[in-house]
């Protein structure tokens, strides 16, 4: 049995959705039970845990083969104290389930303990986990060409790309889908030992290849603009989040521009295989599936 936890969010449900493919039994695990009536429709099992709680995360494990694990990232409160509790939740309820494999979702960069924002949780995330199961693997993924959805919307109505990345500044990114298949393919193998996987997309994409995707898609010109770093906190604010989570995401952005967003040598270094344009086309597609 492999479980998956985050099931209804950006890699969990990729994994899941890919372990299924190939035919292997999958249980998502979910904090409310409206949240597994489509996974239970599509032959998934279904357990309830919140990832704060050893006891409900070791109830969700009992009788795994291999674990999809992560820790969400920060809404309300303090995102390391958050982690502090999740981590230690999952590493607890890890070893007491005796679990073979473990595949954690980490993030590249995630080798510098400082300087890197809201991925230093990913650093204490893997300090905490290591070790926990005979076989742990940190998949150090790129940053997510979907989080780019939250801004499509500006893309179709004003043909703009906001950005908090310097517009020809090329990074590691990664469609979810890749992501997703990537993970399941860890927990489907048989290895021993740690493993720090660092994925990324065919090739690595600034915020200007992101706009040309979408101009592509859309059919017209799209610019990338950046947002001056005096108003990036309001528009975080805007978006709900607290305020030690605005510090945590605009120190990413940080770290980014000032190099720390790397591989680290001697880890693996895997590539996806889904394009810019056909990530950002199922973006619109979404996009305007729900307007």
């Amino acid at each position: 049995m492999h479980v998956v936890f985050g099931a209804n969010g950006r890699a969990g449900g990729e994994t899941a959705r890919a372990l299924m493919a190939n035919g292997e039994p999958v249980r998502v695990v979910v904090r409310r039970p409206e949240q597994g009536k489509a996974w239970a429709a599509l032959g998934a099992e279904v357990a309830l845990a919140s990832l704060d709680n050893a006891e409900q995360v070791s109830a969700a494990l009992k009788g795994a083969t291999a674990a999809f694990l992560f820790n969400p990232p920060p809404v309300a409160g303090d995102p390391f104290g958050q982690t502090a509790e999740i981590g230690a939740a999952l590493a607890q309820a890890v070893r007491r389930a005796d679990l073979s494999r473990s595949v954690i979702l980490s993030s590249i960069g995630a080798q510098h303990e400082t300087g890197t924002g809201v991925i230093a949780t990913l650093h204490q995330v893997e300090a905490m986990l290591a070790g926990t199961a005979p076989a742990t693997a940190f998949l150090r993924s790129g940053y997510f060409v979907e989080t780019w959805s939250e801004v499509a919307e500006a893309c179709v109505s004003e043909g703009v790309l906001p950005s908090f990345l310097e517009p020809d500044r090329k990074i590691p990114m990664v469609s979810t889908t890749d992501v997703g298949r990537a993970a399941a393919r860890l927990m489907s193998q048989n290895w021993a030992g740690t493993r720090i996987v660092e994925l990324a997309g065919p090739e690595d994409w600034s915020a200007s290849d992101v706009a040309a995707a979408f101009a592509k898609v859309l059919g017209r010109p799209v610019e990338p603009v950046l947002v001056p770093p005096e108003q990036r906190e309001a528009v975080l604010a805007e978006a709900g989040l607290s305020a030690e989570g605005t510090a945590a995401l605009l120190g990413m952005y940080e770290g980014i521009a000032n190099g720390r967003f790397t591989r680290q040598a001697g880890t693996e270094h895997w590539r996806g295989t889904t394009s810019l344009t056909a990530a950002v086309e199922r973006i619109v597609t979404k996009l305007r599936a729900a307007a």
